[in-house]
């Protein structure tokens, strides 16, 4: 064997006993696309979010106030509508209306807070006082005999059932209800006082006489007019505008002395004796 042959077999023999097994050797793993989608994704820099407001203050609860903490408290009170433990609502509303004395006495002395010694119980004073559909009609006749009538907010707020209630007795004919032209939300209610019935009248018109009505048309100011002179009438003629009356600017010129107003004499008996055209100013006593 030749110098070459044997220097080309000893290489090949080095060749085979090469070890493969230190990292810088063998070649990467071979890594999934989700995978490496993943790991590109990741290392982006995240960026804030565009929907956080700055200007405005995180709630951070009750606070330390006491007027804060009296507000809370009257106001979970009036959302709960039941009567309630002075210890429960301190929970509720994590405020120490049971053990701060001045918050207490606030909270008392509230408006709107009624206090029933005998079960020591709290609840909200609502201006009106209705739990159901009788009670609520006859506080819709009491408003409605003053001149007035109900808004449905503040029913609502008196009674969560109100609005419900308040449909019932339009359906039943006991009452009218305003609504909202653009949504047709209930706003104001009042009583019916004539019942669509035989007895007292109240019946409704027909549809015919109804489409007569809201076929007529007025007509425009130059065919009433016509029509009026066919009849051997006028228009009622308008007040007519002073020339001082006219919104025009003054005119300037040469002021003149202001006009001297002539006294009225009345007293006539007394004439000769006092001299009526002065005026006389008592003497002030020191």
């Amino acid at each position: 064997m030749s110098g070459l042959a044997r220097d080309a077999a000893a290489f090949q023999t080095a060749l085979h006993r090469q070890d493969y097994s230190s990292w810088h050797a063998q070649p990467p793993p071979a890594s999934h696309p989700a995978q490496e989608q993943a790991e590109s994704s990741s290392k982006k820099k995240k960026r804030p979010k565009a929907n956080i407001v700055y200007s405005q203050p995180a709630d951070t609860g009750t606070g330390s106030n006491v007027n804060t903490q009296l507000v809370y408290a009257v106001n979970h009170l009036k959302s709960n509508g039941n009567p309630m433990r002075l210890q429960d609502l301190a929970i509720i509303t994590n405020t120490p209306l049971d053990t701060d004395r001045i918050l207490l006495e606030k909270f008392r002395s509230h408006d709107r807070v009624i206090h029933d010694p005998k079960t020591d119980l709290y609840s909200y004073r609502h201006d009106y006082n209705v739990r159901n559909k009788a009670a609520l009609l006859t506080e819709i006749q009491r408003q409605t005999r003053k001149g007035g009538g109900l808004s449905i907010r503040t029913l609502k707020e008196s009674w969560k059932e109100a609005p419900t209630a308040v449909e019932e007795l339009e359906k039943e004919g006991e009452v009218y209800v305003t609504r909202t032209l653009k949504d047709g939300q209930m706003r104001m209610v009042f009583w019916n006082e004539i019942k669509p019935d035989e007895d007292s009248g109240g019946m409704l018109v027909e549809k015919e006489f109804l489409d007569l009505w809201h076929s007529l048309e007025v007509p425009n100011d130059v065919d009433l007019r016509k029509q009026l002179a066919s009849e051997g009438l006028q228009v009622t003629a308008g007040e007519s505008v002073t020339p001082n009356q006219k919104g025009g600017a003054k005119k300037k010129g040469k002021k003149t002395a202001p006009r001297q107003r002539q006294v009225r004499i009345t007293n006539t008996h007394l004439k000769g004796q006092i001299d009526l055209s002065r005026d006389y100013v008592a003497p002030s006593t020191k």
